[in-house]
């Protein structure tokens, strides 16, 4: 799959005429991503309870029925935005995919990445997504952080850009993988610090996750399959050597498509299976 064409997950599916008469302008459409989508874990802040049935939502895959959801808590135009409790419960995974979806409804080429976020808990690299889009104008990919509307940009102390985010401030699970092989950042700082979890495991599997969303399957952060690691399991030799192979082909995937490519089609430590393993839900559900 290439970064201009909807894959399986970001297809807007039934929702096409809505979305195509979205404007196309980035920032437009970031406005229309964060009127949609309120975060499960910040809701609060907008002075909203989560029922247990709406937080079902962060379970969507596919961004056809992310917008399902969308419409049927309020059927207003999708560029309207919806107060924070008619808004759907999401995550920045579900986020990055819905913006991604909607560049490439407008034929900017655009790409979920996994990674991690430095911006969040000081000294800790936060398990998060991010999209990238290309920069016609600049001829280079700028990542966006849709998430970070103004009150999130207040919260955290975001003085950046939140459609071309730094490389450090948002560091791809490839570059964070490189690092800690090369001893220039602590693995341990890498995962979710409100857990009290992270390491080599969380890396390579948010690795495995950010490379097949390369291929075209942006699938859910606690979604478990093929060679991803298990929590706080060791990482043999072998095991390693795959990651530093894997690293190397997501930090420049544009040089290394078809290789990605062809690993995410034949090679069992990456290829999505037709059901994975929900961690959440402790399920195997079909993609």
């Amino acid at each position: 799959m290439r970064d201009g064409q909807q894959s399986r997950i970001t297809d807007v599916g039934r929702h096409r005429d809505a979305v195509a008469a979205l404007p196309a302008d980035l920032d437009a459409l970031i406005d229309v991503v964060q009127g949609l989508v309120v975060h499960e874990h910040l809701a609060e802040v907008y002075g909203v309870t989560i029922s247990d049935e709406a937080r079902t939502a962060v379970h969507e895959r596919r961004v056809e029925d992310v917008l399902d959801r969308a419409l049927a808590l309020d059927d207003a135009p999708l560029a309207t935005a919806r107060p924070p409790e008619r808004r759907v419960v999401g995550n920045c995974r579900q986020i990055s995919v819905l913006i991604t979806a909607l560049l490439r409804a407008h034929d900017v080429p655009a790409r979920a990445r996994c990674g991690f976020g430095a911006y969040f808990v000081p000294g800790s690299l936060e398990d998060h997504w991010a999209c990238e889009r290309w920069d016609a104008d600049e001829q280079r990919w700028a990542l966006v952080d849709a998430q970070m509307d103004d009150v999130q940009r207040g919260l955290f102390g975001i003085d950046f850009p939140i459609a071309d985010v730094p490389r450090d401030r948002f560091v791809v699970a490839g570059d964070a993988w490189r690092s800690y092989r090369e001893g220039r950042i602590d693995a341990a700082r890498c995962g979710l610090s409100i857990l009290g979890e992270g390491g080599p495991w969380w890396i390579a599997s948010n690795l495995i996750r950010d490379a097949a969303a390369l291929a075209g399957t942006e699938l859910l952060p606690w979604d478990v399959w093929g060679g991803m690691v298990a929590p706080v399991a060791e990482i043999d030799d072998e095991r390693a050597a795959f990651f530093d192979e894997l690293a190397a082909l997501t930090v420049d995937p544009d040089v290394h498509r078809d290789e990605l490519d062809r690993l995410a089609a034949d090679d069992w430590r990456l290829r999505v299976p037709d059901r994975v393993f929900n961690a959440l839900r402790e399920r195997d559900e079909p993609v």
